[in-house]
């Protein structure tokens, strides 16, 4: 059975690359980081990019802005593509697992994936809600334990699963004309408004900057992209 608790993966490209190709993720796509978000910096960002990570430290203005953003919502309403695949993310320290699985299953369409736990676990959660998926996804040992295997690489001192961990991640995906947050962490995918994607890149960087505006005496952010590799 798997844990209910994991030891986070690093926020490393090759540690995440190592981990999406062996669940079947081809070399041509691959997780790079996003340097800067000024137009300069992300000109470096290959294309196309299909999806954007942000690592972000878990604060009280991100807890304040969750239940604000998530009220305004359920009061208002949205507009949320039935073609977008979200999941709640019931496992600890999984969030970076989490993001790569909704940055892969909602470009399928583009990305050839090889038979193997993740394709088998997207077609599994496909006709499934939110809250199913995240809860076959604790079941899916291929993955956690791929997981687990990776999460012991990376450039820093292994934590223990134990240990609390500040940071989260999200994924920014653009579905049917619409920028899309996936964090398993809310009650629902969030619909930020139109983009292309051409322009994902650009307008999930304007996201990214209101997340860093909302925190602005702190510096531990992230910023990482799937993209077409070289």
């Amino acid at each position: 059975m798997a844990s209910d608790t994991l030891v986070p993966i690093e926020s490393n490209p090759e540690v995440m690359n190592k981990f999406l190709q062996k669940l079947g993720v081809p070399s041509n796509w691959s997780i790079v980081d996003v340097m800067g978000l000024d137009s300069e910096m992300l000109s470096w960002v290959p294309r196309p990019t299909i999806s954007v990570m942000l690592l972000f430290p878990v604060s009280a203005a991100y807890e304040d802005h969750k239940k604000k953003e998530e009220s305004e919502i359920l009061a208002k309403g949205q507009e949320v593509s039935s073609d977008i695949f979200y999941m709640k993310q019931n496992v600890s320290n999984a969030c970076g697992t989490v993001a790569l699985v909704h940055s892969v299953a909602n470009n399928c369409d583009k990305i050839q994936l090889s038979d193997g736990p993740m394709k088998k676990f997207i077609e599994e959660a496909k006709p499934l809600d939110a809250a199913a998926r995240g809860t076959l996804f604790a079941k899916t040992e291929g993955i956690i334990n791929a997981h687990k295997e990776l999460a012991q690489e990376g450039q820093t001192n292994t934590p223990s699963a134990e240990e609390p961990v500040d940071h989260h991640f999200v994924a920014f995906v653009h579905k049917n004309g619409a920028l899309y947050e996936l964090d398993g962490r809310k009650a629902f995918p969030i619909n930020h408004g139109p983009t292309t994607p051409d322009n994902l890149l650009e307008d999930a960087a304007k996201i990214c900057k209101e997340f860093m505006a909302r925190d602005p005496n702190e510096v531990r952010f992230t910023v990482m992209a799937l993209a077409a590799s070289n």
